[in-house]
């Protein structure tokens, strides 16, 4: 029950309005009960009351259903609106606190996690399973505590007109419980199952729906079919178990719920007969059946979906508990002003415990408004280097110094606002180019994120859009080219203005003239600010203060451009063979 403890933390601020909304519904609740004493008080002291006379019994009559007019149609009305609104607005704002500590959550995970898990099993979590947990709320600290409630009171109303009578309609309430105690151990963890799979359905799902593209240009539809079927099918799966043991629970508890009145209308009946008991008592107590065992059928009802909402809780706060491979350490100061000096002093990193060595004792000093490239070979341990710099990952071993600072000594947070990125597949978000602009700068005015466009060679074609740069761009900037989006993401990092610059792989897979007015936005971009860039094109960073070649996570080479193809090295084997390729592409294309 670790997760109730939990999830009550989020509801503990609107205490104050639950039991607000509980005395509201407990007056709600007990007006039906005055239905049957009604009824009974018709038959037995008006209808069959040889002391008055006609013209009595009907004053009677309509004086009693005038106050019962008022109750029922003006005075329960407002009664019922207040108690449904409060109950669902407790709800909403939990569900609201929930989602917004999530969110939280998700932003302060580790790349690690995201490599490990699929997306669409995060929306389940974070839309499906917060919003099954609502019923916890609503039913379980409220409607469960009504019906207790109405329960009770209407067997001490019971009690009072026929003890015994009463014992026999109460007889097979031990049943319930043995019914409870017996099922919903099972549905608990067969609602967990359900939800497990139908987040793989939806992990899967939104995966293949982002990769349409390739499963259209490789004819994988068929294929993709069966693929879906599988998590489909194993959903449907644990869906009928869940299925099946629910209708158990509900054939044998509406079964109790069935006997009771049948028992009652047999004593009662027996006992009208031997003149025992009142007609007008016996029809009351038929009309407390309902009032009782409704409201335990709801209670068992009620079990069945905080079982599952209990099931979604655990879901949802396995989430919560999921680490954060970057923490900042409790003395940990903002970094509010950096020069630009870094230093890589003995790094060492592996992705993981049992993963192999990616950077192995890397030194390297750069001084403010240097450019360093890095170069390599694929798998060399360039783009994870640099990924250390904002603290995607922190280092196995070793340190990294911003200005004679560790950077783990530091809030990242902090860290990673002076750190300007343009990265080779640059994500753009489904909304407008000004809002993708913003983002380097949401407190930005509209003449500055301009003058950020143009800085970015990007003004001139974001002015021949449709709607200029209120065009929405889709879904990761679909509606737009990829030199287009390279130049939306370099402009976004001139509105962030940032003193530390990566540039990871960002002019690959262009054509010339994108790649031309990109270069020259980097260049520009680059100016004054300690720059970082990966490249696997040589030609694109040959005017690099230093050039860093990497193999196998350890530097072998460091020098200028002149330097280095003086010295023959492997720098200049892969540039020759480049080159060389450079060489055949044109010639082929002529």
């Amino acid at each position: 029950m670790d997760s109730i403890k939990r999830y009550l933390k989020f509801v503990k601020p609107y205490k104050g309005k639950i039991i607000l909304t509980v005395l509201i519904g407990v007056v709600k609740f007990s007006i039906p009960l005055l239905m049957p004493l009604i009824i009974k008080y018709v038959i037995d002291d008006i209808i069959n009351a040889e002391s008055l006379a006609q013209s009595e019994k009907i004053d009677q009559l309509l004086l009693l259903m005038g106050g019962a007019f008022f109750v029922f149609f003006i005075l329960r009305p407002p009664i019922e609106y207040a108690r449904q609104y409060l109950a669902q607005w407790i709800g909403n704002k939990v569900l609201y606190d929930v989602r917004d500590k999530l969110f939280d959550h998700i932003q302060k995970l580790s790349l690690r996690f995201y490599s490990q898990t699929k997306t669409g099993e995060i929306i389940s979590r974070v839309i499906h399973d917060v919003e099954q947990t609502k019923t916890f709320v609503i039913t379980g600290l409220m409607n469960i505590w009504l019906d207790m409630f109405t329960i009770v009171i209407a067997i001490i109303i019971m009690l009072t007109l026929d003890p015994w009578l009463t014992l026999v309609s109460i007889a097979l309430f031990p049943f319930y419980g043995f019914a409870v105690k017996y099922f919903y151990a099972t549905l608990r963890r067969l609602t967990r199952d359900r939800s497990q799979a139908l987040a793989e359905v939806q992990g899967h799902l939104h995966e293949r729906v982002q990769g349409v593209p390739v499963i259209r240009s490789f004819a994988l539809e068929n294929h993709e079919h069966k693929q879906f079927d599988v998590r489909n099918s194993n959903f449907l799966d644990k869906a009928i178990k869940h299925t099946n043991w629910n209708a158990y629970t509900y054939s044998v508890t509406n079964t109790i719920t069935d006997l009771a009145p049948l028992l009652v209308i047999t004593f009662a009946g027996y006992q009208v007969i031997t003149g025992a008991l009142t007609v007008g008592t016996m029809v009351a107590f038929v009309g407390y059946m309902d009032l009782v065992y409704n409201p335990l059928r709801r209670l068992v009802n009620s079990a069945t979906v905080l079982t599952q909402s209990i099931a979604s809780m655990d879901r949802v706060f396995e989430f919560f508990d999921a680490k954060y491979d970057i923490v900042d350490k409790e003395d940990a100061k903002r970094l509010e002003h950096v020069h630009g000096d870094v230093t890589f002093k003995d790094v060492t990193f592996s992705y993981g415990d049992d993963e192999p060595v990616v950077l192995n004792n890397v030194n390297l000093q750069i001084e403010k408004g240097e450019t360093i490239a890095f170069v390599g070979m694929s798998g060399g341990g360039k783009s994870t280097l640099i990924s250390l710099i904002p603290r995607f990952y922190d280092v196995t071993g070793g340190q990294i110094l911003i200005d004679g600072k560790d950077i783990r000594d530091v809030q990242a947070r902090s860290l990673r606002d002076k750190v300007g990125m343009v990265l080779q597949d640059n994500i753009l978000f489904s909304e407008s180019i000004a809002m993708n602009i913003k983002m380097g700068d949401p407190e930005a005015t509209e003449e500055e994120m301009i003058e950020a466009a143009k800085a970015a060679n990007a003004h001139d074609f974001i002015m021949n859009l449709p709607n200029g740069y209120d065009t929405l761009v889709g879904e990761r900037g679909v509606k737009l080219s990829g030199g287009q989006k390279q130049r939306v993401a370099i402009a976004r990092v001139f509105l962030k203005n940032p003193p530390l610059l990566v540039l990871d792989e960002a002019t690959s897979a262009l054509d010339l003239e994108s790649e031309s007015l990109i270069q020259t936005a980097l260049e520009r971009l680059a100016s004054d600010r300690t720059t970082f860039i990966v490249a696997h094109r040589l030609a694109t960073i040959t005017h690099a203060d230093r050039i860093v070649h990497i193999e196998n996570g350890e530097i072998v080479e460091v020098g200028s451009h002149k330097e280095l193809m003086n010295q023959k090295g492997h720098y200049y084997d892969l540039y020759q063979v480049q080159q060389l390729d450079d060489n055949k592409t044109e010639y082929m294309g002529t």
